[in-house]
Formats: C-alpha cells, structure tokens, sequence
C-alpha cells in the first residue's frame, strides 16, 4: 500500500529466472493436504448443490499454496520489485507465465504477450549543483533544504515568495483569500496547522489534527489548485530537527520517482522546497518571535490574519534528469458465460518499495499478500470453469505495477482499459492482507474492508452476508469514515475504478512495525489468517459473478 507520510513520499515511490521460467502454476495439486481438499470436491462436485459449489472451490485456496507462490515473489531474488527494475520484470515473468499456465486467457491486444500491458514512464532524480541563495548567503542541498516532485529549477531562477500563511482553504478559513491571484508565484508556507487556546487543532475534528496538519500534502494539493509555480514549505516547531530529518531522508530524496510519460514528471505539480527554520526566517524576512506572534494572533482570532512579514528574493538552482523506462500491468482473463459482457476486477499491486540502504525490502505483506491471494483466486474459479461450474461473468485477474509510486498502474489500467469500464461490475482489491496490526492483536479472525459503502450498498451488503454464511470474520468499517486521517480508502489501487464510478471494496489488514520495513518478510506472514481472509474475497467475488442483477451503483460518498 502506498505510504503518504513525509519521510515514505520518498519512498518514490539469471538462476532464479530460470527457476521461474519452469514454475509450475500452484493449484489445489501441489500439496497434500490441499489434494485431498480438491479430490473430495471434485467427487462431491455431481452431486452439491450450488450451494456447496462456493465452498469447494474456496478450499482450495490453501495456505501450503499461498506460501509457496509467497516464498517465491518476497524472495531476495527479486530485489524488492521496485517498478522499472529487475525484480519487477521477474515477477511480471512469473505471474504470467502463472495465469498462461492455469489456462485464463490473455486478453491485452497489440501487447508482444497478451497477459501483458507495457506503458512508458519517465524516472527522474535530482542532478548535482543545487543550490540556493538569498542575498549574500548560499544555503546548501540536503543541508539547509531539498526538494520533492516537480520539475524543479534547471538554471538559476529568480523568486520572491509569497507568504500564504498555513497554506490552508477550508470553509470559513483560507489563508489564500486575500492574496490573490497566485498563478505562477512561489509561495512559503508554514507546516503544522492553526490551534485552539487549548492547544488542540481548530479544523480538526474532536481536537484530533485535520489533514492539514497530518502532512504536507494537502497544502500542496491545494498550491496546485491555485496554479502556484512552486512552494517553500518551513517546520517553525522549535522541537523540530531539520539537520536530523534531511539526513535521515537523503538515501531517499536521491533515489529515483516516476510518473506518466504523457505529463513528464511533475509538469502539473509545482516542486515542493522544504528549507530550514534558519531559511525559513531569511525568507520571511523576520525572526522567531514574530513567527509566534503571528502563530498566536491566529489562534486569538481563531481565522487567517495579516502577516507583516518582507520576504525576501533568493536564487534557486534544483536542476534535474529524466530519462524513460516501461514497466507492465500484468492480467489474466476467464471469460463468463451468459453475463460474459460484463467484467469483474479482482486486483493487487505487485510492485514494492526495492532495495533501501543495501537492504532488500521484499513486501511479503505489502502487497505479495494481496498478489498470491489474486492468484489462488484465479486457480480456485479456473477449476470451477473447468469442471462445468463457470462464473457467469467475466473475471479479470489484474496485477498492477507503480502502486507504490502513487497508484500508476491502475490509473493506467483505467485510462486504458482492456475491457470497457462501463461493463466492469466491480473491482476487488487485496492490498496487505497476511499480518495483525495493533489494534487487532490477539485477534484470530478480522479485517478491514474499505470502501465497500462508498457507490454501492448492495455491495457492502453482500459482503457481509457472504461473511457470515462462510467466513465469520470480524469485518472493521472503522476506515470508511469520511473524517479518518489516515485516508486509506484513496491510497490503493481500488481508488482509481471508484473516480469512474465503479463499485469497490479493498480488503486491508492494516499497518504494522514492518510497513515499507525491511522486516515485511515471508517468515512473519500469518497464513491461516490469510487464508480465511482470500477465501472471504473468494465467496464474495463468486456472488458477484453468479447473481442475476450486476449490483446497483446508488451512492457517491467521499
């Protein structure tokens, strides 16, 4: 799952391919226990009901099979699967050569292997020589300030800044009302958000911090709304230790980020400039006491107020380089019978966060969980198909890349579909599904389901009457809250089909100590856990796929 936070934005996002190149597909035959599970289904199969066929083809999503396709992809070998890189194009190899194996079709046409949609990116990274000057003081990068997105500057550039407070518009509150049009200005902005006289935030909400003092990334949003050519954003906390954070994020500022070629990287987006407090001051022209002055007028007033402040003109140099690369969304298709034209999504991303520091961060949770789970599910209604037992709707098994790069891969996928969006149905995602986070710990049974509430109540109602007749797990809504800070219903891939208006559910198990961690490995992944939770996506995909009515879109809740 992507990480939002300040230091994870950062995270920019020949033996073994032989061995891959002759792994078979992992179906219900591959271990005992699940070959006993698969022949006492088969043999049963003349005679269940139709109501007995779901839970045959569940049991054969097995944890000896969800853990040997793990074992492989969160292997070291494949360094981490960072989009562009080796071990991405490992794992392409190995999920297609898996979906052309258990016999689904490849549905991508013009692509040189059908189960195969390549796009081209550009990766960018910051070059030597930035610098920044304001009068006679030269500040130096990764020292004084750095930079995050945009394009930068590529020659030494001129800019005056423009105090614009909190960098906050909200109802009531703007801090851009009354300066303007700041089309095409560089601003600087202060981090943090405006309190109460108790010391509690005054946009959040029961004192918890809004999302304007969650990060900087709404305030960005917002400069960018607002055409600004770039943003200076300064930590003024007295608590805060800037020479501790840069150098903690240097190894990440310096590694590459990616986005769409079509755009260029960052075209749309100004460059984000975080500066020292002691440059924060030299551009606002000012000093720490009249930066808590101006801080406690807000807070007397409890709305946006004059800042007297002269900031000052500075020179910056932030050049950077740019070159292409592709990278590849991988699917699998199983065609439907009398509702074919119409398509179900069951997806995951495969991509993770690669190599940090020398150390191979494998996402085994993040999201290999997600991945395999995708592809026991695709065994599980092949084998039905195979024996007579058919969805009746399509089902497209889809394995994106550059999730973790800002959820690229399904925004390309939806830009460019395989099928048409208006006959997809549903999309299903696993994003993190094989661990316990805190709140749960102790706890054999539960997981989040995000979104499912947002554009269908039909969909969030089947899901839970599937739980209940198969699963009977403890299914936690808590993050369909419109108000939750952590905003995880916008940070997985399911986000890109419900902008089009397409009903979702993310299946989540939280975070944990080893999120984008290089602890996130094989050996820590809770697999009867896991199992339960595939198969709880299993029984509600195999509802969705056999009912008679595709399921209403009757909401549009944020």
């Amino acid at each position: 799952m992507r990480n939002p936070s300040l230091f994870a934005s950062l995270l920019a996002a020949g033996l073994v391919a032989s061995s891959c190149a002759t792994q078979q597909p992992l179906s219900s035959a591959t271990s005992p226990t699940a070959t006993a599970t698969a022949t006492t289904a088969a043999a049963s199969g003349a005679t269940a009901s139709s109501a007995d066929l779901p839970r045959s083809y569940a049991e054969t999503i097995t944890q000896a099979d969800l853990r040997q396709h793990l074992t492989i992809l969160a292997s070291d070998e494949y360094e981490g699967r960072e989009t562009g890189e080796k071990g991405q194009k490992m794992a392409m190899d190995y999920l297609a050569k898996q979906f052309a194996d258990l016999g689904l079709q490849g549905p991508v046409k013009g692509s040189d292997n059908p189960y195969i949609q390549h796009f081209t990116m550009v990766r960018g990274s910051w070059a030597d020589g930035a610098m920044l000057k304001i009068g006679i003081d030269t500040y130096k990068w990764l020292t004084d300030f750095y930079a995050l997105g945009g394009q930068g500057f590529a020659t030494p550039t001129v800019v005056q800044p423009v105090f614009a407070g909190y960098g906050i518009e909200q109802d009531d509150y703007s801090d851009y009302k009354a300066l303007g049009d700041v089309q095409g200005k560089d601003l600087l902005i202060m981090l943090g958000e405006p309190q109460t006289a108790k010391g509690t935030a005054l946009l959040g909400k029961d004192g918890q911090n809004s999302k304007w003092g969650q990060d900087f990334r709404a305030k960005l949003a917002m400069a960018t709304q607002k055409g600004a050519r770039s943003v200076f954003f300064v930590d003024f906390d007295p608590n805060s230790n800037f020479s501790k954070l840069a150098a903690r994020m240097t190894p990440y500022i310096s590694r590459p980020s990616i986005a769409f070629k079509d755009t260029k990287e960052g075209s749309t987006r100004p460059t984000a400039y975080f500066v020292s407090p002691a440059v924060g001051y030299k551009l606002l022209g000012t000093n720490a006491p009249s930066v808590r002055k101006y801080a406690a007028d807000v807070t007397s007033v409890g709305k946006p107020v004059f800042g007297s402040f002269k900031p000052a003109k500075a020179t910056v140099l932030a050049p950077r380089k740019n070159e292409d690369f592709v990278t590849e969304n991988v699917m699998g298709y199983l065609e439907g019978t009398d509702r074919k034209e119409e398509l179900m999504i069951l997806s995951a991303h495969y991509d993770h966060i690669g190599i940090i520091n020398g150390e191979v961060h494998n996402g085994a949770d993040d999201d290999g969980s997600g991945t395999v789970t995708v592809l026991e599910m695709a065994q599980a209604f092949q084998k039905a198909k195979a024996e007579g037992h058919g969805p009746r709707r399509s089902i497209l098994f889809l394995a994106v890349t550059g999730e973790e790069k800002g959820l690229l891969g399904s925004e390309y996928y939806t830009d460019h579909p395989v099928f048409p969006l208006e006959s997809t149905v549903v999309d299903l995602n696993t994003d993190m599904v094989g661990r316990t986070d805190k709140d749960h710990e102790g706890k054999s049974d539960y997981v989040y389901v995000i979104g499912s509430d947002k554009l269908s109540s039909e969909l969030h109602t089947i899901l839970q009457a599937q739980n209940e007749k198969y699963v009977q797990m403890d299914l936690d809504f808590r993050f369909n809250d419109p108000e939750d800070p952590n905003r995880f219903y916008y940070r997985s891939d399911h986000y890109n089909f419900a902008k089009h208006g397409i009903p979702v559910a993310f299946f989540f198990n939280g975070v944990h100590a080893d999120y984008h961690g290089a602890g996130d490995e094989v050996e820590k992944i809770e697999f009867p856990k896991m199992e339960k939770r595939a198969r709880l996506v299993f029984y509600t995909a195999w509802d969705l796929a056999n009912r008679d009515k595709r399921i209403v879109v009757d909401s549009n809740k944020k």
